[in-house]
């Protein structure tokens, strides 16, 4: 039998590449929420505190992603032979839990302000909600690259989006209780901001989930994997296959080739390596190469 190992050294984060970018988004959200939160108070606005609180969730979330980042580039060790990659995964998991956990405080909080509408001045109102706004259009630059990349980036990013919503929603409101003094608009607007970021951080809750889970990544078709690893020359069957994603941006895959001739064998790992790197960009890599005579010979086990 053989082995084939594609490596080579530490296995990169994507979420490392975006560290800076990670930090000044940070360092803008603390600013802004630590002026939201007395504006939010000052003016008795509803869609303001939400989006203060939207704001601390950004900044815990943008913490935990550096956090991650810190701890998956430490070295592995004998009994965490990854390293700390997955602690990325773990923090997207919990920015999706917290985020869907401050919505339904919102919904609460909505409902209560609709039974018994506050005061709310909306000039100062106005004013914070439209510098919020600003901050997290920059914030959003900042992270949209890294979005694409990493989950704990993309976990960022859709906080910071929610509360560009948010600021978005708070105008809205800000203006409707300006011009016509219906203080509804606030709780309601409220409500919608939390509603509105649903789907979304559903959507990474499962993709985490599914990455803890070690299911087979959204971007690889197993079947035709199997198939292209099966048309190898040499290959006679693919059996004990499994793909999964380590972190985001990485993937790693297992499998038994079965060769008419061992005499093959490196040829046969040669030309499977550079299949997998080449059509499904898999790198890191582990086949085991067995006989198909030996193979053939092997008593079955029969349940």
């Amino acid at each position: 039998m053989g082995k084939g190992h594609s490596h080579g050294g530490a296995i990169p984060s994507a979420a490392g590449r975006h560290r800076k970018p990670l930090y000044a988004a940070l360092a803008l959200t603390l600013t802004y929420m630590t002026a939201e939160i007395v504006g939010g108070i000052w003016t008795g606005s509803l869609a303001l505190i939400a989006d203060a609180a939207h704001m601390a969730t950004d900044a815990g979330g943008l913490g935990l992603a550096l956090f991650a980042i810190h701890f998956a580039q430490k070295a592995a060790t004998p009994q965490k032979t990854y390293g700390y990659l997955r602690t990325e995964i773990l923090a997207a998991l919990i920015n999706a839990v917290v985020l869907l956990l401050l919505t339904i405080y919102i919904l609460y909080e909505a409902y209560k302000r609709f039974l018994s509408p506050p005061e709310i001045l909306g000039t100062p109102m106005l004013a914070v909600a439209a510098v919020g706004l600003i901050v997290n259009l920059v914030s959003m630059k900042l992270l949209s690259a890294g979005s694409s990349e990493s989950l704990n980036v993309q976990g960022a990013y859709f906080e910071v989006l929610s509360d560009m919503l948010g600021s978005l929603g708070v105008i809205a409101a800000a203006l409707i209780i300006m011009f016509t003094g219906w203080t509804l608009a606030d709780p309601i607007i409220g409500a919608g901001i939390g509603l509105f970021i649903v789907p979304r951080t559903w959507k990474l809750l499962n993709q985490a989930v599914h990455i803890l889970m070690e299911g087979v990544p959204a971007e690889i078709d197993l079947p035709l994997l199997e198939k292209a690893l099966r048309e190898i020359p040499g290959v006679t069957a693919v059996h004990d296959l499994h793909v999964w994603t380590i972190t985001s941006g990485t993937d790693s895959l297992t499998g038994h080739l079965v060769v008419s001739d061992m005499k093959d064998a490196a040829a046969v790992l040669k030309r499977a390596k550079a299949v997998l790197e080449d059509k499904f960009k898999i790198d890191h890599v582990t086949l085991q190469v067995e006989d198909e005579e030996i193979r053939a010979a092997e008593p079955v086990l029969r349940v």
